[in-house]
């Protein structure tokens, strides 16, 4: 079994991928937000290529074509929010992609689909966030040929070659499918494999979200998320750039204005609260930022008119949610909304003694990269990420090698 497992390689984990939708990295940030909001997608991936010569079977590495980056709602929020470019939404769209590309080597990858499952663990453990793979299929040619009859905004050809992305969350949801080849290991606890880690990104529920954009960032970066806390540490929420990728580029106004508690009731429904948004509203007004009002057309009407509205629904104050996620001891399914609505701000948690195995689990159900660790008062430990499992379960796949 372990001898079949680490004979698989990156194509076997690529199957049933969809092929990557991309933008050039010529373009500006207004076009990556209409590509954003017609595609449906919640990120794009930005190329650097030359189409205009060169042989379609060559690969891609040769003829000048490569994958710089993505980009998603949440890097076009954090750039309105910074240098005062929220005064003019309009203008600061007008930058080039390149403008919010993390200038940090190694974050995307090509990689060859022969490649072994070790060698890619061993590519994410050294910094790649993603791994672009090539796709191939029998229907190659066939999908070729549709894609030059029908162009796309975000096309998905290359040089005639379509490609995916293979993320953390693809390897472990892999190895999770053996999980008995690195036995004893899934049944010990994350305290005793020493994966808790304490470098965690935090934001106060009572300070203004503005000061969290930094850390927004850099958990858009890492993979993981901003853990808001109260004064006592208490674990109330998370702001999760899974989440605010689902929102539109008005919720810039909502980080400019709003405290963490408040931004946390702002994305955690169907549509930001009513109240809230006429908060933002008049506080870009007490500013004198009419025209990031009107540009962006920040109105109560933003609020999603088909939200259900039944009582479990219903969106409390933040105040009140402060108090529910105390009461509930973390317990997010105590406050949560409807199932027909998308986990926004509710954080996924563990205790110490949880086993790596229903830590894995935990993490995949819920598709996020991590699981915070919490005491029994609720209080804030740490994080357990994808990497720090990779980290352990590479390992012992080495020893079996």
């Amino acid at each position: 079994m372990a001898v079949g497992l680490l004979s698989h390689t990156v194509s076997d984990l690529c199957l049933g991928k969809p092929a990557l939708r991309s933008l050039p990295a010529t373009a500006t940030l207004g076009d990556a937000l209409s590509a954003l909001r017609s595609s449906g997608e919640t990120c794009l991936s930005v190329w650097s290529c030359d189409h205009s010569s060169g042989d379609a079977a060559a690969p891609e590495a040769e003829l000048g074509c490569r994958c710089v980056g993505k980009v998603c709602m949440v890097d076009v929020i954090c750039y309105l929010c910074e240098d005062g470019r929220l005064s003019s939404p309009s203008s600061a769209l007008k930058a080039p992609l390149t403008a919010i590309l993390p200038n940090i080597p190694g974050l995307v990858i090509h990689v060859d689909p022969s490649s072994s499952l070790l060698e890619a663990i061993d590519l994410i453990l050294q910094g790649a966030q993603n791994l672009v793979v090539p796709i191939v299929t029998r229907f190659a040619t066939k999908t070729r040929r549709k894609q030059h009859q029908k162009p796309s905004p975000t096309p998905t050809l290359h040089h005639g070659r379509e490609f995916c992305w293979l993320t953390q969350e693809d390897v472990v949801r892999f190895l999770l499918n053996s999980i008995g080849v690195f036995s004893p290991l899934p049944a010990l606890s994350i305290d005793d494999l020493g994966i808790v880690s304490a470098d965690v990104l935090v934001a106060d529920y009572h300070s203004p979200a503005s000061s969290a954009v930094g850390a927004i960032a850099s958990s858009l970066a890492d993979q993981t998320s901003v853990a808001v806390v109260d004064g006592n540490g208490v674990l109330i929420g998370e702001i999760s750039p899974f989440a605010l990728a689902s929102c539109d580029e008005t919720a810039a106004a909502a980080v400019a204005t709003l405290s963490c508690g408040d931004l946390l009731a702002y994305i955690d429904c169907g549509g930001p609260p009513e109240e809230l948004v006429r908060t933002v509203k008049a506080r870009l007004e007490e500013r004198g930022l009419q025209a990031t009002v009107n540009e962006l057309a920040i109105s109560s009407s933003n609020s999603n008119p088909s939200s259900p509205s039944s009582d479990e629904d219903t969106v409390t104050s933040p105040t009140s949610v402060l108090l529910l996620r105390k009461l509930g001891r973390c317990n997010s399914r105590s406050f949560s909304y409807s199932s027909r609505l998308v986990r926004r701000s509710e954080a996924i948690v563990c205790n110490r003694k949880s086993s790596l195995v229903a830590v894995m689990v935990q993490a995949i159900a819920h598709r996020v990269n991590y699981v915070w660790v919490i005491e029994e008062d609720c209080s804030l430990i740490g994080i357990v990420t994808f990497y720090h499992m990779l980290e352990v379960l590479k390992e012992h796949l080495e020893n079996l090698a």
